[in-house]
């Protein structure tokens, strides 16, 4: 924003200060004036030693001593007011070198500001924290983007070469290339409105009404019984009743969807199982889903989430997806104001537990 130059905060708290001893020396020496004004007869005549003086003399007297001293105090009040604003304020001029360097891209800096808490300091600290999360915010931004250039280029690059071998290979069967090619561009349609999801999630652009979760997960399931039975996996559901939460019904089918789906493919090769639990706790609603499979290692689980990371078994699967499975559920997630935990199961497979807010009622209370 541009705006017109003017004072300085710190030659206003000078003048402030200034300005308030000024006043608080003047209060008394006038309250001397006034007494000597008034307290005092005109024509009395007080003896000092070996001088006789009346109140007249007093007045005169008194009056110069009086601007000197109010004459001390402004310049004493402007040095002191001048070297304490610059001492106060010194943690603001820190804090706005930090925001001027982030403005100009360097999100590495940070204030650390010494000394105990007190309101500069802990804007200071908060600042740092901003500056922590907008730096791994950014750096998260920037990896997904190469991610999904390389994603979205590769079925580009798969096409390009088969056209490529059809057009220098005219003998080649012309139905087993139309059923490459739709294969091809069915995986990068799919990435792309994986990719709009994902963004429609972040930016929490949707309208929000009351969801019952249990109805949500066992639509979720019908949905994709045929694909279990088809592999040979039992899924079970079960819950507490009624779990109302607030939100997308159409993000939150999505969500479900994307952890049952997970579920049933990253299982056994036979004899898996599912599990889909939902449970109502005190102000929230949890679902939770299950699966039986290969003993996963927590450093690898806790990297399931990141856009486009997949393990040895995604990469092999016929039903690997784009990479944004997890991804998408925890971005929808957190704009429900939930949280996504996944957690090993000693036995093997994986437990994902997606907590969120109970619907609010009229009464401002959550059920």
């Amino acid at each position: 924003m541009d705006r017109a130059p003017g004072l300085s905060v710190r030659l206003k708290l000078t003048l402030s200060y200034a300005g308030f001893l000024m006043i608080a020396g003047a209060l008394p020496l006038g309250a001397v004036g006034v007494y000597f004004m008034r307290g005092l007869p005109d024509h009395a005549v007080y003896t000092t030693g070996d001088v006789l003086i009346n109140r007249s003399a007093i007045v005169r007297s008194f009056a110069p001593v009086a601007v000197l001293v109010l004459g001390f105090l402004l310049v004493f009040g402007l040095v002191g007011g001048w070297l304490l604003a610059g001492r106060m304020l010194a943690p603001l001029t820190r804090i706005t070198d930090a925001a001027r360097k982030a403005t100009g891209g360097s999100l590495s800096h940070r204030i650390r500001l010494p000394g105990r808490r007190d309101e500069l300091r802990e804007l200071a600290d908060a600042f740092d924290t901003m500056l922590v999360r907008l730096e791994a915010h950014v750096a998260e931004q920037r990896r997904f983007a190469a991610n999904a250039s390389h994603e979205l280029r590769t079925p580009l690059a798969i096409a390009r070469t088969l056209l490529d071998v059809a057009r220098t290979d005219p003998t080649r069967d012309p139905a087993e290339l139309v059923d490459r090619l739709h294969l091809v561009n069915t995986r990068a349609i799919d990435l792309t409105e994986a990719l709009l999801l994902l963004s429609r999630a972040d930016q929490r652009s949707f309208p929000r009404e009351g969801v019952d979760l249990s109805l949500v997960a066992e639509e979720a399931v019908e949905t994709l019984l045929p694909l279990a039975e088809q592999r040979g996996l039992t899924v079970e559901t079960t819950g507490d009743g009624l779990a109302p939460a607030t939100g997308s019904p159409a993000l939150l089918l999505q969500m479900t969807t994307n952890l049952v789906h997970n579920a049933i493919v990253h299982n056994l090769p036979e004899q898996g199982a599912v599990w889909v639990r939902t449970t109502v706790h005190p102000g929230a609603v949890a679902l939770t889903v299950e699966n039986t499979g290969d003993e996963l290692p927590p450093e690898l689980v806790r990297t399931l989430v990141e856009p486009f990371r997949r393990g040895t078994d995604r990469v092999r699967s016929d039903h690997a997806g784009v990479g944004l499975g997890l991804a998408i559920v925890g971005s929808i997630a957190r704009a429900h104001d939930g949280t996504l935990t996944l957690t090993p199961r000693p036995s093997g497979g994986l437990r994902v537990t997606v907590r969120l807010p109970a619907e609010v009622t009229g009464d401002g209370h959550r059920r």
